[in-house]
């Protein structure tokens, strides 16, 4: 399975199963790391995960991707941003402990999907969750966490703004792999900044060694917090699929087939991190963005990622330097990021097509996305529902009960039950990857 056909460094296109040279290929790989790196460590420095270990199985998990995938389909794992509100509300419940306890029953919830996939496709989530219900849910995740990002950003309001300005300039002024360095650029930059400004508390900095193992941590598991993972399960599924139709478009090649073991992967690899202390992963539009620029799809190149990860991973220092990321930098970064979150919901709605003339998407979009920014939160028992949580669930229930309410009515009225219009889905459409 570990074998690559050598091409020469003038060829056009390298697929996934060709490589360059291996200096070339090592490069490549470094480049990728690079692109994730900026929006995978802000992950654990907002929830309060050591970085490292983060790093570690962002690494580890990219390594059993690609070997549950057949070493077919390149793809990076980095952090998941639609776990940090859940993440966040377990980790003040109940410690970091029962916000790991979450995740693996996350990644577990994503590996039954993927089986589910792997053996009788996608057209069944393509019914249970249409792009009205995933776009709704996948904007809220993202706009619910306006808030945290205002926080942030007033502890530190001149880097803030420098950090937020310089992505923005950044994207709007380099095209290709410079832009896609936007977020990375933009965090040293206002790191130095920070710096300058003695912002930075540098004392552990200076006391971490060069070389060591990470912090790791087990998980607990607490009923009460588990509802607030299970809406990240839907964002994940549309990240993966999305990612698996844009390698698929970009390549030529048809991937359907292994649709259900990207998602096994990328749900192993969340079990893994959450057993031993890291946040959940995802595929990345930024490793999307490094393959368009070079052209390059070779899995021998994500192969050397995972390796340059978990060896960064080793070294407590580059931990230690992205803990001492100030409020300010993170407040300037996430009003895009999280911003960018909500806006891939939208994208999802645009991609697709959704009729918003139509009433059932009007509702299913409406309702949720109210009930997740402002954060209703609901107490049953031991159990709380959160704004995601509640929001994600309304918009399972006003589709799925509109259109039996349709079809019933349809029916006592003697009209024949058939396609509802553009709400209804179509497996042919295709979920774009994250932002």
């Amino acid at each position: 399975m570990l074998t690559w056909k050598p091409v020469s460094s003038n060829a056009v296109v390298v697929a996934p199963d060709e490589r360059l040279s291996w200096p070339r290929t090592i490069g490549i790989g470094a480049q990728h790391v690079v692109a994730m790196f900026g929006a995978t460590f802000l992950v654990p420095v907002l929830t309060g995960f050591p970085p490292s270990t983060t790093l570690l199985f962002s690494g580890i998990g990219t390594v059993a991707f690609l070997i549950i995938t057949g070493n077919r389909l390149p793809s990076y794992l980095g952090s998941s941003f639609a776990v940090i509100a859940p993440v966040i509300a377990a980790v003040g419940s109940h410690g970091t402990g029962s916000a790991l306890g979450g995740l693996v029953v996350l990644g577990g919830v994503l590996v039954v999907i993927g089986a589910v996939v792997h053996v009788v496709g996608t057209h069944w989530i393509d019914v249970v969750l249409p792009p009205v219900v995933t776009g709704a849910v996948v904007a809220l995740i993202g706009f619910n966490l306006a808030p945290a990002a205002k926080d942030n950003f007033e502890k530190g309001p001149v880097v803030g703004l420098v950090t937020l300005v310089l992505m923005v300039v950044v994207l709007a002024f380099f095209r290709g792999l410079v832009g896609r360095l936007a977020i990375f650029v933009a965090v040293i930059a206002g790191y130095l900044l920070a710096l300058a400004m003695g912002d930075v508390d540098t004392s552990a900095i200076a006391a971490a060694p060069w070389v060591g193992l990470p912090d790791f941590e087990t998980p607990t598991f607490h009923l009460s917090v588990l509802p607030l993972f299970l809406p990240a399960v839907i964002a994940l599924v549309a990240e993966n699929i999305g990612h698996v139709k844009s390698v698929a478009q970009m390549t030529g090649r048809d991937l359907d087939p292994v649709t259900g073991r990207a998602l096994i992967g990328d749900g192993l690899a969340t079990m893994i991190a959450g057993a031993g202390g890291g946040t959940a992963t995802t595929t990345y539009a930024e490793n999307i963005g490094v393959m368009a620029a070079t052209r390059v799809y070779s899995t021998a190149a994500y192969w050397v990622a995972a390796a340059v990860a978990i060896a960064l991973s080793l070294c407590p220092k580059v931990g230690a330097v992205i803990s001492a990321i100030p409020p300010g930098v993170l407040g300037g970064a996430t009003v895009v990021l999280y911003g960018l979150v909500g806006i891939l919901g939208i994208r999802i709605w645009l991609t697709n097509h959704v009729d918003f003339a139509q009433p059932i998407n009007q509702m299913t979009a409406a309702i949720p996305l109210i009930i997740g920014i402002a954060d209703f939160t609901w107490q049953v028992g031991d159990l709380t529902f959160t704004g995601i949580s509640l929001g994600s669930v309304a918009a399972l229930l006003v589709y799925h009960g509109m259109r039996l309410t349709k079809a019933a009515r349809d029916a006592v009225g003697g009209t024949p039950v058939s396609s509802a219009g553009s709400d209804v889905p179509d497996s042919r459409r295709s979920t774009p990857p994250p932002e």
